[in-house]
C-alpha cells in the first residue's frame, strides 16, 4: 500500500441530481461499485479496490461520510456511527422493510459506470454499516453481481433485511429470470450480523445466495477489534490461504465472471 492511500486513484463529483457525492476510481475493465463501511473510505477499503483493479476491474469507491484516506481509529468509527444513526437524512438505520435513500444516488452511479465502462453489468459490494445496500441495487438493471459483506443493518430487527419488499421481490425475480446470484459474507461470532439474518436471505434465496462463514482464527491479527471486516480489516493479507484471503479471492472472481472482465 502507498503511504497516500489515495494514491493512483482519480477523484470525481456525482450528482443524480437531489445529492452529490465524491467518488474515487482506480483500474480499467468492467465496474464494481465498492461501498464503504464505517467510518468510511479508509485505507483497507481503498486496498480492496486496488485488489479489483488488478484483476481487470474500474473500482468505484463513493465517499458517503467520514473523511477519504482517513486511518480507523476507535473515536473516529463512534464518531461516524452517531452522525448516521442521529443526523443523517440519507440512512435509515433502525428497522428492515426499506432502504436507505443514498441507494438511489447509488443506483444512479451504476448506470452511468456501466454506460462508461461496458461489459456484462456493475457489481457492488456494501460493507458492515452499507452491507445491504448492494442487494437494494439490485432494482437497477446495470447491477449483475452483489456481495454483501458483514451485513449490520438494521439494528433493531435481526432476522431484517436492509430493503424494501419491492427491492426484496425484484431481487428474486431477477436472479431467477437472469440466473444471477449474490455472495453474503460474515464472521460467525460477530453479533452485528445476526444468526437470524443469515437465515432470512437463505429462506429467501435459497441457492441463489452464496454464504460465506469464517471463523475467528481467519481474521488478521492486532486488530483492535472483534473479527468483523471481511474484506478491510480483518483481511489477514499475510496469510494467502487463510479463511478472508480466500473469501476475498472468491469475490473478485465473482465480479470478474459477472461483470465479464
Amino acid at each position: 500500500m502507498p503511504n497516500d492511500p489515495l494514491a493512483g486513484f482519480e477523484r470525481f463529483d456525482f450528482d443524480d441530481g437531489r445529492w452529490t457525492r465524491e467518488v474515487y476510481r482506480i483500474g480499467a475493465g468492467p465496474a464494481v461499485i465498492v461501498i464503504h463501511e464505517v467510518p468510511g473510505l479508509h485505507p483497507g477499503v481503498l486496498a480492496f479496490a486496488r485488489d479489483l483493479a488488478d484483476a481487470g476491474m474500474t473500482a468505484f469507491c463513493p465517499s458517503l461520510f467520514g473523511k477519504p484516506g482517513k486511518t480507523v481509529t476507535q473515536g473516529y468509527a463512534v464518531g461516524e456511527i452517531l452522525k448516521n444513526m442521529c443526523v443523517r437524512r440519507e440512512f435509515s438505520v433502525w428497522k428492515g422493510g426499506r432502504s436507505s435513500p443514498i441507494v438511489d444516488w447509488l443506483r444512479a452511479l451504476a448506470r452511468e459506470v456501466h454506460a462508461e465502462c461496458g461489459g456484462k453489468g456493475v457489481g457492488a459490494v456494501g460493507m458492515c454499516f452499507t452491507g445491504g445496500f448492494a442487494l437494494a441495487m439490485m432494482t437497477e438493471p446495470a447491477v449483475v453481481a452483489p456481495v454483501m459483506s458483514q451485513p449490520s443493518l438494521p439494528f433493531a430487527d435481526r432476522g431484517g433485511l436492509d430493503c424494501s419488499a419491492d427491492e426484496l421481490a425484484c431481487a428474486k425475480r431477477r436472479f431467477k429470470d437472469e440466473n444471477l446470484s449474490m455472495i453474503a459474507m460474515r464472521f460467525r461470532s460477530d453479533k452485528l450480523v445476526p444468526d437470524a439474518r443469515i437465515a432470512r436471505l437463505r429462506a429467501e434465496f435459497g441457492d441463489k445466495v452464496e454464504v460465506i462463514e469464517l471463523e475467528d482464527h481467519d481474521a488478521a491479527p492486532g486488530v483492535p477489534m472483534a473479527p468483523h471486516s471481511v474484506l478491510t480489516l480483518h483481511l489477514h493479507r499475510s496469510v494467502p490461504d487463510c479463511g478472508t484471503m480466500k473469501a476475498r479471492d472468491r469475490v473478485i472472481a465473482f465480479f470478474r465472471e459477472r461483470t465479464g472482465a
